[in-house]
């Protein structure tokens, strides 16, 4: 799966267009993400979106993460361009993220401390591939200009600017001289990417403005839209290159070597029992009744069950469908369960069970979801 985020709502409606069968998935914090399929593909992206600033940007990323364990991370929106020769409405693909915040105020001036991530080499090859064979421009809106694709750094701190004169923006300008454009997330986007070993991540910017004074002209133009339209159609390309790449991607020697050893034959005779036969498992294993301290918390074992899961699906014991539909009935059985009623409970468990039967071939996690049945009826 792919996540690709966005600051602004104008900018999560302008990917969202590009998505279909869309729906709500709902992170245990609160958090609303939707899941849809790619237009014409009918590949699966996550999309969320993270508000203003790296700060909350970074939360949301790490959350997003955590939820989905994607195989790459986008984020796309609008920025100002820091030179006079990029066009409103311009592209921007991020070959470095700038955090130019940093730094230290000494007696002789304030000495930048700049951290740096820099695009992965293969998404930064496929991002190229797309510039060069221009086949991203079949998502712009029908009548649209195409705009240019510009490749090269992108400072984000934590203010707006709208000025060419200010000290602040002279400062920008004379620190970071080779960046394009600036804004006001990707700096914390990056850092968690960085952070989940360093996970493939992609900055896709439209040039909505020239941080330059004229800010409120510009969006009363709506070059804010305009822009964020196409970032989008950019970062769909893109978004649709990757999980063709991935999909592609050859296994590793280590894993072509696991897989010839997973077959495990366990012999039971007379009165003897199976309790496991497995290859490969990940996390505890209960053979039996639950202890009685994890059946008095249902809450707690949908919990550890939503983290098992997401370890199976990294894993590929279980496949991209049954993992949503399972985090669905997840889902619903949490928000059952926290309307702490009869009827509530009720609803969990008709989930709960079609849950098991989602994962009947995965004995550890249909053990895990018949000990939470279990736990539930402990309640009742």
């Amino acid at each position: 799966m792919i996540v690709i985020l966005s600051a602004l709502d104008l900018e999560y409606q302008a990917v969202r267009s590009h998505l279909t069968d869309l729906r709500v998935h709902r992170h245990a914090a609160g958090t609303r993400f939707e899941l849809g399929c790619l237009a014409g593909d009918g590949q699966q992206l996550a999309l969320g979106l993270v508000g203003k600033g790296n700060h909350p940007a970074a939360v949301i990323t790490e959350r997003a993460i955590a939820e989905f364990s994607p195989s790459a991370l986008l984020f796309v929106g609008v920025a100002g361009a820091l030179w006079p020769g990029i066009d409103l409405g311009d592209v921007v693909v991020a070959t470095h993220v700038y955090a130019y915040h940093g730094g230290t105020s000494e007696d002789s001036g304030f000495k930048a401390r700049p951290r740096v991530w820099e695009i992965d080499h293969e998404t930064d090859q496929i991002a190229r591939h797309l510039y060069r064979a221009e086949t991203w421009t079949r998502r712009l809106p029908d009548g649209a200009a195409v705009p240019a694709l510009r490749f090269g750094p992108i400072a984000a701190g934590e203010v707006v600017q709208d000025s060419t004169i200010s000290a602040h923006a002279q400062w920008v300008r004379q620190t970071y001289n080779d960046a394009l454009a600036i804004e006001m997330e990707s700096a914390g986007v990056a850092q968690a990417a960085h952070h989940n070993r360093s996970l493939p991540m992609a900055v896709v910017r439209g040039i909505s403005d020239r941080a330059d004074g004229d800010k409120t002209a510009t969006d009363g133009l709506n070059w804010q839209p305009r822009a964020a339209s196409n970032a989008a159609a950019f970062a769909m390309a893109l978004a649709q290159e990757l999980i063709v790449e991935h999909k592609n991607r050859p296994a590793s020697k280590a894993r072509e070597a696991n897989s010839m050893s997973d077959n495990v034959k366990n012999v039971a005779r007379d009165n003897a029992q199976v309790g496991v036969q497995a290859g490969h498992i990940f996390g505890n294993v209960t053979v039996g009744h639950p202890p009685q301290s994890q059946a008095a918390d249902p809450v707690a074992q949908l919990a550890e069950l939503r983290e098992r899961l997401a370890r199976a699906r990294k894993a590929q014991d279980v496949d991209e469908d049954t993992f949503i539909a399972a985090q669905d009935e997840i889902a619903v059985a949490a928000e059952s369960l926290s309307e702490k009623t009869e009827a509530g409970r009720g609803k969990a468990m008709i989930a709960l069970k079609k849950l098991r039967g989602l994962l009947a071939d995965v004995a550890e996690l249909a053990a895990h979801v018949s000990a939470v049945i279990t736990a539930i009826r402990s309640v009742l």
